[in-house]
């Protein structure tokens, strides 16, 4: 795929931040931007288990979505402890999505410090995200069209990423977050999806305490390359196009979706997933 390596910093004032990436809309990783965090030394596997090992936490795997599928509805739930023991044991594709662990645990707040770099961030406590080894999340984008700052701890993860401009070749889901989950960003099969040739994304191996930025409504793919768990802050988005756009997937197509999932059922999924591809290949003129 045609992906550039995303620009990486040591360190980065607030201006720079905020002309050089911001207001262009471009990513960046900034890479010692945690080190005075007390998560930078605490914030791995044993800590969490050590924490909140009793905490009864949702899992999500890779599985297709269905009719049935509630929005954001678990596949499996077990205790932080037995996750992070399955965790470091094997590779799994059982993932922790959108957990609000700093509720449940509220020590972990005094672990961080909402970074001072400019952007206004909404100061709601932050989710945690979990993944096995090779577990993978579907290509999709924030339904607020927010700024993102994502932060990783313990291990790696690989982030490939895309701007709002190339949802054209993304093969988007109608009435949907997600591109078809059943095309693999790591090895695409161009002879299925040749709109794919034509995307032009960034890719990034995030380690330990690193920071990445995308910018309002980014597409992005992640893959766990070793067990690990990351934090998501963000700010809501700053284009009026974006903000509007936010508003109609929280108030209007969220909504539309889950009625026409209980009136149609399965036959609903599977005629989104169908136009994703003919709408994609009519819209670029492709044969399929």
């Amino acid at each position: 795929m045609k992906l550039k390596e995303i620009p990486r910093l040591k360190n980065i004032s607030k201006q720079d931040f905020i002309n050089n990436y911001v207001k262009l809309q471009k990513p960046v990783v900034v890479e010692k931007i945690t080190e005075d965090w007390p998560a930078y030394k605490k914030w791995h596997l044993h800590y969490i288990k050590e924490v909140a090992g009793d905490k009864i936490v949702p899992l999500y795997d890779d599985r297709p979505v269905t009719h049935e599928d509630g929005f954001n509805e678990p596949h499996a739930k077990m205790k932080m402890c037995e996750y992070v023991d399955l965790l470091e044991a094997k590779p799994t594709n059982y993932r922790i999505f959108l957990y609000n662990l700093m509720k449940e645990v509220p020590s972990l707040q005094n672990d961080f410090k909402w970074p001072d770099i400019g952007l206004k961030l909404v100061k709601q406590l932050p989710m945690l995200f979990f993944g096995g080894q090779n577990s993978k999340v579907f290509m999709h984008f924030d339904i607020d069209y927010s700024n993102i700052l994502h932060f990783h701890f313990h291990g790696k993860k690989q982030c490939i990423i895309f701007p709002p401009d190339q949802t054209k070749y993304l093969y988007k889901v109608p009435h949907s977050l997600i591109s078809r989950e059943d095309i693999d960003f790591d090895n695409p099969d161009y002879t299925k999806w040749p709109a794919l040739k034509e995307a032009e994304g960034f890719i990034t191996h995030l380690n330990h305490g690193e920071m990445l930025y995308m910018p309002e409504g980014y597409w992005h793919y992640m893959k766990y390359e070793t067990p690990g768990f990351s934090m998501s802050l963000r700010s809501l988005p700053k284009k009026p196009s974006h903000f509007f756009k936010a508003a109609y997937n929280v108030f209007i197509m969220r909504n539309f979706d889950n009625l026409m999932r209980k009136w149609k059922g399965q036959a609903w999924i599977n005629e989104k997933n169908r136009k994703a591809i003919t709408q994609t290949h009519e819209k670029l003129g492709i044969e399929s």
